[in-house]
C-alpha cells in the first residue's frame, strides 16, 4: 500500500488523467440508464471510489511532512465521497429489485447516513463550513511574516496551517471558527508568540560553541502549539447571535437532502411539495449564513468568512440550478423546452445528431435522484 501511495502522489497528472478518460468513457457505456442494468452504475462508481482515494492520498501529507498529533483516526471527506458513489449503486439497485417507487426507503436510510457523517465532518472541523458537501477539509492557512529576530533568514514565511500540518518548519494544530477565544490568529499575540520561539532558537544557536563541531542535521522541529477545539457550549456562549445563526445555518443545509427524500417517500416525486420545501429550506439556510455574516448588522458580533468559504456559499447558489432537473418542474416545463431544441436542430448535420445525444443523456440522467439531489 505504501509503495502505491508514493506512485500516485509522484505521478498525479498521470493518475488524474486516467481516471477523467475512465470516468468519460463510462457515460457511453451500452443501457447506462437502463433500469435493469446496475453493472454500468457499478462500475461508474467503482471508478469514482478509486478516485476519490488517490485524491485522498494526494491531499494526506506523507509522514515526514507532518509531526503533530493526529487527532482525527477517520477521514470524513473520503467516507463522504464514497458514500456519495455508493448512493448511486443503491438507488439502482433497490430500483431493479423493489421497483422505483419503494426505492425511497433506501434512498432515506442512505441520506440520513451521509448527514450523520457530515454532522461528525462538521464537528471534528471544529464546526467550520463543510465545503462541497465534507468532500473538501476546511483549511485556512495563517501566514506569519516574522520580520524580526533574524526570523527570515531563508527568505520564506513560515506557513501555520489550521489542520496542523507541518510546513516550512513549523506546526500548529488548530482549527474552529474564526475569531474564538483562543485560537491562533493573525492577532499581535500570534505573531509574537511565533516570533518569541524563533527568536529563543536563534539565541540558543549562537551562544552555543559546539554547533559547528556537529555534523549537519535537520533540526528538532519546534513544539506544538495545541489549541482546543471549540465546543457547542463555547459557541452558543461566545460568539452570540452571529456564531449561533452560523451553526443552525450548517445544520440545515447538512439535513436538507434527508428532509427531500422523506417527503418524496410520503408525497411521491410528482408532487410540488418535496420540491418546494427543499427550495425553502435552501434558501432558510443561506439566510442564516447571510445574517450571520452581514457585515452591515448593527450590534453584537460577526462571523467572518474564510475565501474557500465564500466560494462555497457561490457554489451553494449556482447548485439551485438543478431544480430545473427535478421533477415536477422537468417534466412539466424543462422537458418540454428540450425536445423543442432537438425539433428545430434536428435536420442540421452533425449539430441535430449532437443535440440529439444531449437530451438523451439528459433525460437519462434526470430519472437518477443521485445525479440532481445536489447532496
Amino acid at each position: 500500500m505504501e509503495a502505491y501511495k508514493l506512485w500516485v502522489r509522484k505521478n498525479r497528472d498521470l493518475v488524474r488523467s486516467l481516471e477523467s478518460l475512465a470516468n468519460g468513457l463510462t457515460w457511453i457505456l451500452p443501457e447506462r440508464f437502463a433500469n435493469s442494468e446496475i453493472a454500468p452504475e457499478a462500475v461508474y462508481a467503482f471508478l469514482g471510489i478509486v478516485s476519490s482515494v488517490n485524491q485522498h492520498i494526494i491531499d494526506t501529507p506523507s509522514e515526514g511532512q507532518t509531526f503533530a498529533s493526529k487527532e482525527q483516526s477517520i477521514p470524513w471527506t473520503l467516507v463522504v465521497s464514497i458514500l456519495k458513489d455508493i448512493e448511486a449503486v443503491v438507488e439502482v439497485a433497490a430500483q431493479h429489485f423493489i421497483g422505483d417507487d419503494r426505492k425511497w426507503s433506501f434512498l432515506a436510510v442512505t441520506e440520513a447516513v451521509k448527514a450523520g457523517v457530515r454532522l461528525a465532518a462538521f464537528r471534528e472541523s471544529g464546526y467550520k463550513m463543510l465545503l462541497q458537501g465534507g468532500e473538501v477539509t476546511n483549511e485556512e492557512e495563517i501566514n506569519v511574516l516574522e520580520e524580526n529576530f533574524g526570523a527570515k533568514s531563508n527568505g520564506v514565511p513560515a506557513i501555520y496551517p489550521m489542520n496542523g500540518h507541518f510546513q516550512n518548519g513549523h506546526g500548529v494544530a488548530s482549527s474552529g471558527l474564526d475569531g474564538q477565544a483562543g485560537f491562533v490568529s493573525k492577532s499581535l499575540e500570534g505573531r509574537a508568540v511565533a516570533a518569541l520561539n524563533k527568536f529563543g532558537q536563534n539565541a540558543k544557536m549562537m551562544s552555543d560553541p559546539m554547533w559547528m563541531k556537529k555534523p549537519l542535521s535537520t533540526p528538532d522541529p519546534p513544539p506544538v502549539m495545541v489549541v482546543a477545539k471549540p465546543t457547542l457550549a463555547s459557541i452558543w456562549s461566545a460568539k452570540g447571535v452571529s456564531g449561533r445563526l452560523f451553526f443552525l445555518g450548517e445544520v440545515v443545509h447538512i439535513f436538507r437532502p434527508l428532509v427531500y427524500v422523506l417527503l418524496i417517500r410520503k408525497f411521491g416525486i410528482r408532487s410540488w411539495t418535496p420540491w418546494l420545501m427543499s427550495l425553502a429550506v435552501e434558501l432558510t439556510s443561506l439566510g442564516m449564513h447571510s445574517r450571520a455574516t452581514d457585515l452591515h448588522h448593527r450590534g453584537g458580533k460577526v462571523h467572518h468568512l474564510s475565501s474557500a468559504e465564500r466560494d462555497e456559499l457561490k457554489r451553494r447558489k449556482m447548485m439551485w440550478a438543478l431544480y430545473v432537473m427535478r421533477d415536477p418542474f422537468f417534466a412539466n416545463y424543462t422537458k418540454r423546452h428540450l425536445q423543442k431544441a432537438e425539433k428545430v436542430l434536428n435536420p442540421v448535420p452533425l449539430i441535430g445528431f449532437l443535440t440529439g445525444k444531449l437530451v438523451e443523456l439528459v433525460e437519462g440522467a434526470q430519472t437518477r435522484y443521485t445525479y440532481t439531489s445536489g447532496s
